[in-house]
């Protein structure tokens, strides 16, 4: 993931850390500041780790590594605000996923408009027996986005869909 970077300078050089009797001697100067170019990007990478590890601040390649992490799959396309988005609110979108919030959530973040999403499902509690169910007999959602986008913009959007809501549940995309 980290390479050298040439002229890169080394936080620690290892000839600070020699005792003077050695400092004159040219093969062991030149070893040395070798190693120093090789360990400068380790040792950098090591200081700012916690900044690599924020999804704020932390380098593109890096951010596809946390992305990876988390499982999130941000669209290669998409600009890195919401790249680093999807990641930063991964956690807290995976313990709503299957929900109509939680699929909201991440087409928002795929799309960045907002969708209107019609569910069948229902909920209703009785006292007395014989009272009908409430819903439809067959799960459904339909989802309507205003979205500019030829085919394949919609086959992404049908691949998020049908990795958010639940395996039992069919869907309808409506691009406005």
């Amino acid at each position: 993931m980290r390479t050298g970077v040439p002229g890169l300078p080394t936080p620690h050089p290892l000839i600070d850390g020699l005792p003077a009797v050695y400092l004159e001697q040219d093969f062991l100067q030149r070893f040395l500041a070798a190693l120093d170019d090789v360990l400068a990007p380790v040792l950098l990478s090591i200081d700012n780790l916690p900044a690599h590890l924020d999804p704020r601040s932390a380098p593109g390649d890096f951010l596809d590594w946390l992305a990876q992490w988390v499982a999130v799959d941000p669209h290669e396309g998409s600009p890195p605000e919401l790249r680093r988005a999807a990641v930063r609110g991964a956690v807290a979108r995976h313990a709503r996923r299957g929900t109509v919030g939680g699929l909201a959530e991440a087409l928002r973040l795929e799309t960045g408009a907002e969708p209107e999403i019609v569910e069948s499902g229902g909920t209703a509690w009785s006292t007395g027996p014989g009272t009908p169910l409430p819903g439809q007999a067959r799960a459904w959602v339909t989802v309507r986005l205003r979205a500019a986008g030829g085919e394949g913009d919609r086959a992404r959007l049908e691949e998020l869909i049908d990795a958010e809501v639940p395996a039992h549940v069919g869907y309808t995309l409506e691009l406005l």
